[in-house]
């Protein structure tokens, strides 16, 4: 968890006063965090390796809605954090080139959001999506209603 301490100078009746206070930022804040910026980066299929995709979507199904943190983790220090991210590519993507976006997207997001420095967003590529691959036969196939 990330920890820093701030005052803030306020007015109250005219006079000035100094609060003074501690802010606590929980790991999976930054994993949510740097989630959602890596699967908004242009060229990213999917977040996570084969079987966490694959209970992900299970409990995504019960849950109603994706889990941000798949594929994500984090070591969080008091002023910095290191971010590794388990991706899968979209056929035809570069992989150099979305890899460096989405070090940009979630290291922008995180420092933006958190004030923490990224000192590390590393990027395991796991596999490539194929359009029409089996895979989305199995998602359309899951997700007919009876």
């Amino acid at each position: 968890m990330a920890e820093t301490q701030s005052a803030v100078t306020t007015r109250h009746n005219g006079a000035r006063h100094e609060v003074k206070g501690n802010t606590v930022i929980a790991d999976s804040v930054v994993s949510t965090i740097a989630g959602i910026a890596a699967r908004d980066t242009g060229g990213v299929y999917a977040m996570g390796g084969g079987m966490s995709r694959t209970i992900g979507a299970v409990r995504d199904r019960v849950a109603g809605s994706e889990d941000p943190t798949r594929g994500v983790k984090v070591e969080v220090g008091e002023k910095q954090a290191a971010i590794d991210l388990e991706i899968v590519v979209e056929y035809g993507t570069p992989i150099s080139q979305a890899a460096g976006d989405i070090r940009s997207n979630v290291s922008d997001a995180v420092q933006g959001m958190t004030g923490l420095e990224v000192v590390e967003a590393n990027v395991n590529v796991l596999d490539v999506h194929i359009p029409g691959s089996d895979d989305d036969d199995e998602d359309a196939d899951n997700s007919r209603v009876v």
